[in-house]
């Protein structure tokens, strides 16, 4: 089974739904939002790998849609639509978009869309650095005004995941999945241990690791 998560945005549903197909035979997990407001539901959830966006949907502009979540993530998204002229794909990439597929269009196109663009997110920065902090990716060590933070390996997995989607919600089982390589199924001490003392060792460094009720996990400012 394919670890990646896609969030399909598209208010045709045969569309949706062939492409969905299509996606999961491939082995990719797929979640489904006819609407913008569905979208943003399924984003609280959890974080999906990629977003394949509908530019026009009956509850606003994916377009708008996509710069509201260009404000706080960088995930990547493919932009399916109608809109063909050379200004509509111009004005999509510039406003945040990492690809434009045109309607109609080859169902291996579109996959092969989709395998480049994931492809390219997994191509990690060497080092990122929010402010006082700075992550040193090739290796595995976090620092805080220059000083190791002395990060397990888990540790360091989850502050990248949390650096990388700073402001996002995140879910406690989409965070285990990524770090520990296998579902969650109802055992959570091992993630709430090694969340605490991640807490700790990034006590202030001018960000804190927020739990939100019903929503996840979110990397803030202080």
């Amino acid at each position: 089974m394919n670890e990646k998560l896609i969030l399909l945005v598209e208010d045709n549903e045969k569309i949706m739904h062939g492409n969905e197909r299509m996606l999961r035979r491939r082995g990719y997990r797929v979640v489904m939002a006819l609407t913008i407001g569905e979208a943003r539901k399924a984003l609280e959830a959890r974080m999906p790998d990629l977003i394949v966006l509908d530019i026009m949907l009956p509850d606003g502009s994916g377009l708008d849609f996509m710069a509201e979540l260009r404000q706080h993530s960088r995930v990547p998204i493919l932009l399916l639509t109608g809109l063909t002229t050379p200004e509509d794909v111009v004005r999509g990439l510039r406003l945040g978009g990492d690809d434009y597929l045109s309607k109609p269009y080859d169902f291996g196109v579109l996959l092969a869309r989709v395998e480049a663009l994931l492809r390219r997110a997994e191509q990690i920065p060497e080092k990122l650095t929010h402010d006082r902090l700075s992550l040193d990716v090739a290796a595995g060590l976090a620092t805080l005004d220059g000083a190791d933070l002395l990060l397990t390996q888990k540790e360091f997995a989850l502050l990248l995941l949390f650096t990388q989607n700073a402001g996002c919600f995140i879910s406690a089982e989409y965070l285990y999945e990524k770090v520990w390589k296998q579902p969650m199924v109802g055992d959570s001490q091992a993630f709430k241990k090694t969340l605490y003392r991640l807490r700790e060792k990034i006590k202030g460094s001018g960000w804190r690791i927020e739990l939100s009720r019903g929503e996840g996990y979110s990397f803030e400012r202080e």
